[in-house]
């Protein structure tokens, strides 16, 4: 009987384990989405200087692809001009010519020193543009959680057809539905404060 205990006990414990496992990469898959969030937030530019604009563009660094900020200073002279200075002189065209493939709205001024990079003002239609560009990732983003949250009610709803308890299974379900609201309430107020960044002239 004592047997009979102790293995009805372990697989309790299992069933919990296993839904705890559950919640927590229901958790870890919402703060991905966040983080990617919050990278391409960074790159939809609100017309201020920021090195971020020049993220994920490479340059052919001895023929391999390489960051631009691994082969340059990077610096914010002013709210509207950034200035890229490479270590090595021979790879001022290059860089140039690495920025204005990547399509980025500015064209680069090199002085064969340094290049420049000056921030066009925004126009109110861009400034709506941007606002729209930045309500899309959000959009991406809540429908990713939305997912996850899915996927992962699945898996205890499967957890209990295989005996766990009702009880757990449900106080599980709605501990990743507050991971859920809670996710979608970060979503919104990036968008809220991407917003108030671009709209601010």
């Amino acid at each position: 009987m004592a047997g009979f205990i102790s293995f009805v006990y372990s697989k309790e414990r299992i069933m919990s384990e296993a839904l705890s496992k559950i919640t927590t990469d229901a958790e870890n898959g919402m703060k991905k989405a966040i983080n990617h969030l919050e990278i391409e937030l960074t790159k939809i530019r609100a017309g201020k200087a920021s090195p971020s604009i020049l993220e994920g563009i490479n340059v052919d660094y001895y023929g391999t692809p390489t960051p631009i900020s691994q082969v340059a200073n990077v610096a914010v002279l002013d709210t509207r001009t950034i200035s890229v200075q490479p270590w090595e002189k021979n790879m001022l065209a290059l860089i140039e010519r690495a920025i204005m493939g990547a399509n980025i709205g500015i064209t680069p001024q090199n002085d064969g020193v340094q290049i420049r990079l000056f921030m066009p003002p925004l126009t109110e239609e861009r400034r709506r543009e941007l606002v729209k560009k930045a309500s899309a990732e959000g959009e991406q983003s809540k429908i990713a959680i939305r997912n996850i949250r899915r996927d992962h009610i699945e898996q205890v709803k499967k957890q209990q057809k295989e005996g766990a308890s009702e009880d757990i299974c449900k106080g599980t379900e709605d501990t990743i539905q507050g991971l859920t609201d809670k996710y979608i309430s970060a979503v919104e107020k990036h968008l809220e404060a991407k917003e108030k960044e671009i709209m601010t002239v």
